[in-house]
């Protein structure tokens, strides 16, 4: 293990994810939440994070937007907060990180200079949700689609993105290691494959999927200038990562410690591209 690697490790232990332990739900997952914070807009000069809510259709292959929702949106915020000095809204004094649902024909997407997909396996977009997210990326905003694996999510998210951005003119391409992205402040050598927590420690096998999604997969669209636009982290599950990362010290140091800085690096790169 790397010298940088482990003292991100040590860094990240004594910031806090003691505090984490209590709090969080013993191995279980949040289901679909009864209250969806919005919080009166997201017009704010500090971070925010912005989870997009949509419907999921059973001819994809999702379990939902809210999956890893709220904790894995909070404690990523959080680790922004901790390693880097990027200004991030807090709910109130001694409370989480702010964060924020919406719906991609809200009028709150627009403030929005980063937003997050999960399980956009089963993403199924109205053609206004589409037609909205088409202007907000071209526009300067910033998607990261994560959770979704194998080959029947991908063939149909691939189609729910090119109502939003045609591929003649956008297409999906794989984003190499040398990409700025992946070093805008801590160098990442690779994309892990991260298991779900329940997956890991009942075999320890990364793939959910079996072979039909044997490594991640990460993918993106850039705008003409080179941009990155949406960034894809297929077959692998960054959410868990970040949302139950106090519940186990091993899953916690193999994908936990990796997840934080591609997260950290991501948000920065949205926030200065």
């Amino acid at each position: 293990m790397s010298r940088s690697r482990i003292g991100l490790i040590v860094l990240l232990a004594t910031l806090g994810i003691a505090s984490f332990i209590q709090a969080q739900s013993a191995g279980e997952r949040v289901l679909r939440p009864a209250h969806v914070p919005t919080h009166g807009g997201t017009s704010t000069a500090s971070f925010r994070f912005c989870r997009v809510q949509f419907r999921t259709s059973l001819a994809g292959d999702g379990a939902g937007w809210y999956v890893d929702f709220p904790r894995a949106d909070i404690n990523l915020s959080l680790r922004l907060a901790q390693l880097t000095r990027t200004g991030v809204d807090w709910e109130n004094e001694g409370g989480d990180p702010a964060h924020v649902v919406i719906g991609l024909t809200d009028d709150q997407l627009a403030p929005c200079p980063f937003i997050m997909m999960s399980e956009v396996g089963g993403a199924d977009l109205s053609d206004d949700e589409a037609a909205a997210l088409g202007r907000y990326l071209r526009k300067g905003g910033f998607l990261w689609a994560d959770d979704f694996w194998g080959s029947r999510a991908w063939r149909w998210w691939s189609t729910q993105l090119a109502r939003v951005l045609p591929p003649s003119e956008f297409p999906i391409v794989d984003l190499p290691a040398d990409h700025p992205l992946y070093h805008t402040l801590f160098d990442v050598p690779d994309v892990p494959q991260i298991p779900n927590i329940g997956l890991w420690e009942s075999s320890h096998v990364t793939s959910e999927r079996g072979a039909d999604s044997p490594v991640a997969k990460p993918r993106a669209i850039l705008d003409r200038s080179g941009r990155v636009m949406v960034f894809m982290t297929g077959d692998t599950d960054f959410g868990d990562a970040f949302e139950r990362e106090s519940e186990s010290p091993d899953y916690f140091a193999r994908f936990s410690v990796p997840a934080y800085q591609i997260g950290v690096n991501v948000i920065l790169y949205a926030l200065t591209h």
